[in-house]
């Protein structure tokens, strides 16, 4: 090694610079942050993690520069956390700033996260010196081994990563070295490196707002289904997948060292198919791991015994890609789903005293009055116990981004989670999107009597605004 300075791993996700998931309070330590740290001291560095999470601002990643003095930055984003996904013009804002800074402090840059794939160009500008595309493991340890062995090393030879062009090159300003080969065994990953960072301002945190405290883990990565607006710039297509009884085990031990009351597992689908789900479930039995949860996955993986199976395992809210009471809408989405199969994996959890909790989705080329009541009275019919609500939200990569990227201004984000903006022509405007979600949130337990002089109420507002929308039903 040339330099006994520490590597410095961090993430620009900075809770409160999003005000509605501040006031939501459910902070979860960066796992992909954690991971990327963990695979460098197993290969021999001196890591140290600076957790923007909660953190007050930028000035504290300054701060921790000046007190550790690293050689090399590696900035993280934890990709298992969907708010990242969403790339949010304030934390692009901040990981700026955060590489500024470390460039100003006579670091070496490397970037990864899912704006950083998709942009590269942008954070190589601002001084990164490489962005490391797609998952992040094997890639930063190629890189910061070379920045240790070398003064200045050839990084064109490191596969996976966009890195500015010579200057005298006749090429675009951005290359990209061959892609790499995905994981595919994750159990062969170490444990997250939670022992980096302070673990008690997240339990007081959790505990203060809901008298309880959520740990995250993930089970896997990637999701093989292809709805057309869903963005993968990370793990894709592929789903690879830990064995159940790593993944109990790692339950067992979280469990034992940090006590979590409920565990969120963040994969993007959690499982996947009714083998693994019952021999996960009889693992956590085997090692005396069952802690609450919550996961994500989609109505049509809701069978029976995998519904017996989570329940035995410990599951207590499932969250379903509901998107729309429409089925045009499903269909033009690619989604893969039919209502029916919503309204019977509602009932089916529920049955057996899991909660339900459904995304929705307005906006999405094509809906119209008629479809969005169509989600109003799917919701009023199933209730589920929860709903999340948003528009759809172009990002690169994906079908429906391609469709309406001649729409799209300058505006290609939102600033924060809860902007709820409409980037492409919708049918109709986002005063009348945020509108509707705010009545889908009542109709979740609230009366329908009340409420329909509410939709009355909205629909004098559009025709007040000069949109057209057929009579409310």
């Amino acid at each position: 090694m040339t330099s006994r300075r520490p590597i410095l791993v961090t993430h620009s996700y900075y809770l409160r610079f999003d005000a509605k998931q501040w006031r939501r309070q459910e902070p979860y330590p960066p796992l992909g942050t954690l991971l990327a740290a963990a695979v460098l001291r197993e290969d021999g560095h001196d890591v140290r993690v600076f957790d923007s999470m909660l953190a007050d601002g930028v000035g504290d990643f300054a701060k921790t520069l000046d007190d550790l003095r690293p050689r090399i930055v590696v900035m993280v984003e934890d990709n298992f956390n969907y708010l990242t996904k969403m790339c949010t013009t304030r934390m692009r804002e901040a990981a700026f700033e955060m590489i500024r800074a470390a460039r100003h402090a006579g670091c070496r840059v490397v970037v990864n996260g899912s704006d950083a794939s998709d942009h590269a160009a942008y954070y190589l500008e601002v001084g990164a010196n490489a962005v490391a595309l797609g998952e992040p493991e094997a890639t930063i340890v190629d890189v910061v081994s070379a920045w240790s062995r070398e003064v200045s090393p050839d990084l064109s030879t490191i596969p996976g990563l966009a890195l500015r062009a010579p200057s005298d090159a006749q090429v675009p300003d951005v290359v990209r070295t061959p892609a790499r080969p995905v994981l595919q065994q994750l159990d062969s990953l170490p444990l997250p490196a939670w022992d980096l960072i302070d673990v008690e301002p997240y339990r007081d945190v959790w505990n203060a707002a809901h008298n309880r405290f959520s740990w995250n883990l993930v089970a896997s990565r990637g999701c093989p289904y292809k709805c057309n607006w869903c963005a993968k710039p990370i793990f894709g297509t592929r789903y690879a997948q830990r064995s159940p009884a790593s993944l109990a085990s790692e339950v067992a031990y979280v469990s034992a060292r940090y006590q979590p009351d409920h565990i969120w597992y963040a994969d993007d689908i959690f499982g996947l198919t009714g083998d693994w789900i019952e021999s996960f479930s009889r693992e956590v039995t085997k090692q005396n791991a069952r802690v609450p949860f919550k996961m994500q996955s989609r109505a049509n993986l809701m069978k029976a015994r995998v519904v017996q199976a989570l329940r035995d395992a410990g599951a207590e809210e499932v969250w379903l890609g509901a998107e729309s009471g429409s089925q045009q809408v499903l269909d033009s989405m690619d989604k893969g789903t039919t209502v029916q199969q919503v309204r019977d994996a509602t009932r089916r959890l529920q049955d057996v005293g899991i909660k339900v909790g459904w995304f929705i989705q307005l906006g999405y080329p094509g809906e119209q009055w008629a479809d969005i009541l169509e989600t109003r009275d799917l919701i009023r019919e199933e209730r589920p116990d929860e709903i999340g609500v948003s528009v759809s939200y172009p990002l690169p990569g994906t079908t429906f981004f391609e469709n309406v990227k001649r729409q799209l201004g300058s505006k290609t984000n939102w600033r924060d989670s809860a902007e709820l903006a409409m980037m492409f022509r919708g049918t109709y405007s986002t005063s009348l999107y945020r509108r509707v979600r705010n009545i889908l949130h009542e109709e979740v337990s609230g009366d329908e009597k009340t409420l329909d002089g509410k939709w009355y109420d909205l629909e004098v507002f559009c025709r007040e605004s000069g949109q057209r929308v057929a009579e409310v039903r």
